[in-house]
């Protein structure tokens, strides 16, 4: 028998040696250079939405050089006394066909919608865009997953390669989740509709990380089970899946508080856990700058209420005038209206935070409100104020924040029981947030609302009047529906609503719809008396309608439609129910690329979030 020498050895075990090696070398190659071709693309979708928002921008500007001169104005404001409706053409025209297309893309995009149960709907814009996250990820993970030696799907590839790629989606996922988001800024996109995108990302890469851990329990040693490095990473993984499932929307809308504290301590735990593990490896320069980002939009939170609330923490003797007077409207509404801090300006519709020691259940915690009142209303008394409060005299905008605060549990719950005490309470304002939509270039607005979503749509039909009175605005009509169980309910804004009313001017034609749900004498409640006050301040007016039953959006929208010649934008702020309405209102053939080619109007809807999830 032939002993081999050592190097003859050696000859003949270099091959797959070598083999190996090129094999490791692929490996760590690809997990390195795929999650920053996921970045390049996830990169290059942000620009193209930035593009065509600013695009969207600078056409708005440029056309509201055109608005409507004065003496066409008060042609209008002749032809609406007269009761004459606006011509439109009827001819097919050329130059409107790019028109024609944005609404076809606005009505497949935004309008068509999944259901997914009775209380969540997904537009085709978001089952798109999550159907495309999916796959670039997964494709990235599971593509060229061939080893050197022929074998498919090798695990040893695609393994160690999800837990690459779900590490370098996480400062986008952590950017996505904060108040003060650059995205927003860049895109248009406010952060509470970016918030879904937010737990999509979150979600996929949660099971993407199940796929590496699954993976390395599968095939790891009882020695690397022992490695501090992998402990980390395991104890983050029980985090993060803990945080997943009370976020999950019932858990998340029955449980709000429950969900935000658990939300803060499980990010907190993944986050320190996920940095350890991804950096023994060499990638912690992705989950670094989670805590940047985070910390930076903490920091500007905490300015804010400090600047806004300064008078508080100076210990000024005027910090008193800041407390808000909290009022029991109805059982499922409160109003809470505070004096406006210093330095504070908002625009109609936008949200603020509150920080309420003596109601809230830790001192720092923060809930979101729409603001009810306006900040700019030169030379107009407070539109939202008492019918038992004296008229003050003119002043430079509104001196007071007001919240109508739907009762629910929890937080509002606990508001209710403080309204009940008659008692002023102290509150810590930080704000504001979101982006509203520019109504300024339309000659129709349809303000539609739900219950105590009439707090976005009140703040924007008296805004919108103030702006046509100012001739800041080219609206021509502005229509206000808003749908409620209890004509009780129109103690809410029946006082704001009378003194908008009063301020509209000659020009603006308006019409308010408040449409009364329940049955009388039902099961489901006995509408509760209503003040006689209340009642001639809001049907004393000709151009406002209390009816019965729920609206027909289908017929209402269509009529606005169809008389409508320009742009007409439809605002809605309530149920799901209700918005799932007007969207399918304003598909085809309301919103249609063929009559917008022979004349009809430009249609955009703007949906807003409506609760607390």
């Amino acid at each position: 028998m032939t002993v081999p020498t050592p190097g003859a050895m050696a000859v003949t075990t270099s091959p797959q040696a070598s083999a190996a090696a090129l094999d490791k070398a692929l490996r760590s190659q690809r997990s390195e250079v795929y999650p920053h071709q996921v970045w390049y693309l996830v990169g290059s979708f942000i620009a193209l939405v930035a593009l065509f928002h600013w695009v969207s921008w600078v056409a708005t500007q440029l056309s509201k050089k055109s608005r409507l001169p004065r003496g066409r104005a008060t042609a209008h404001a002749q032809d609406v006394e007269a009761g004459a409706q606006p011509t439109k053409p009827t001819q097919f025209s050329v130059r409107r066909l790019p028109l024609a297309l944005v609404n076809l893309y606005r009505v497949v995009a935004f309008r068509c919608t999944l259901q997914i149960g009775s209380s969540y709907t997904l537009n085709l814009a978001e089952v798109f865009l999550t159907c495309a996250y999916i796959v670039a990820l997964f494709t990235w993970n599971f593509i060229n997953t061939t080893d050197v030696y022929g074998g498919k799907l090798d695990i040893s590839y695609w393994a160690n390669r999800a837990g690459s790629i779900a590490t370098s989606q996480f400062p986008l996922v952590t950017v996505l989740g904060t108040k003060n988001n650059v995205l927003s800024y860049i895109t248009g996109i406010s952060y509470d509709k970016l918030n879904y995108i937010h737990r999509m990302t979150a979600r996929v890469t949660f099971v993407l990380l199940w796929v590496h851990a699954g993976a390395k329990l599968s095939t790891a040693t009882s020695a690397e089970f022992g490695e501090w490095w992998a402990r980390a990473g395991l104890a983050g993984m029980i985090a993060f899946s803990v945080l997943i499932l009370v976020s999950l929307r019932p858990i998340r809308a029955r449980a709000y508080e429950l969900f935000f504290f658990t939300h803060f301590m499980m990010v907190l735990i993944f986050l320190i856990g996920g940095w350890y593990h991804a950096n023994q490896f060499q990638m912690g320069y992705y989950m670094w700058p989670c805590f940047v980002i985070w910390a930076l939009d903490r920091v500007i939170r905490v300015a804010r209420v400090l600047i806004f609330n300064h008078l508080y923490f100076l210990f000024s003797p005027k910090s008193s005038s800041l407390d808000a007077s909290i009022e029991l409207l109805s059982p499922e509404c409160v109003r809470l209206r505070m004096e406006r801090p210093s330095h504070f300006r908002w625009r109609a519709g936008q949200t603020a935070y509150l920080i309420m020691p003596g109601v809230s259940s830790t001192p720092f915690e923060a809930h979101p409100f729409t603001i009810a009142s306006i900040c700019d209303a030169p030379g107009k008394t407070p539109i939202v104020s008492d019918s038992e409060k004296q008229v003050v005299k003119h002043t430079e905008g509104w001196n007071e924040l007001v919240f109508l605060i739907n009762v629910r549990g929890g937080f509002t719950k606990r508001l209710a029981e403080a309204a009940n005490l008659d008692q002023k309470a102290k509150v810590l304002v930080d704000g504001p947030y979101g982006f509203t939509p520019d109504l300024d270039n339309d000659d129709t607005v349809v303000l539609v609302s739900g219950g105590s979503g009439v707090s976005f749509t009140l703040a924007t039909f008296s805004d919108t009047v103030n702006r046509v009175r100012d001739g800041r605005s080219k609206c021509r009509r502005v229509v206000f529906i808003w749908s409620i169980r209890d004509p009780s309910q129109m103690e809410w804004i029946s006082t704001a609503l009378g003194d908008a009313l009063e301020a509209a001017p000659p020009e603006l034609d308006v019409s308010v719809m408040v449409h009364i749900t329940s049955r009388p004498g039902g099961t489901s409640g006995r509408p509760r008396s209503v003040s006689p006050m209340s009642m001639i301040s809001m049907i004393e007016f000709p151009s406002v309608q209390v009816v019965g039953g729920r609206p027909d959006f289908q017929v209402l929208l269509k009529e606005e439609a169809e008389t409508t010649s320009g742009r007409m934008s439809v605002t809605v702020c309530g149920s799901q129910a209700i918005a799932r309405a007007c969207r399918a209102a304003l598909k085809f053939p309301t919103s249609s690329p063929a009559s917008v080619t022979k004349g009809g109007p430009d249609v955009v809807l703007h949906v807003e979030s409506f609760g607390y999830a």
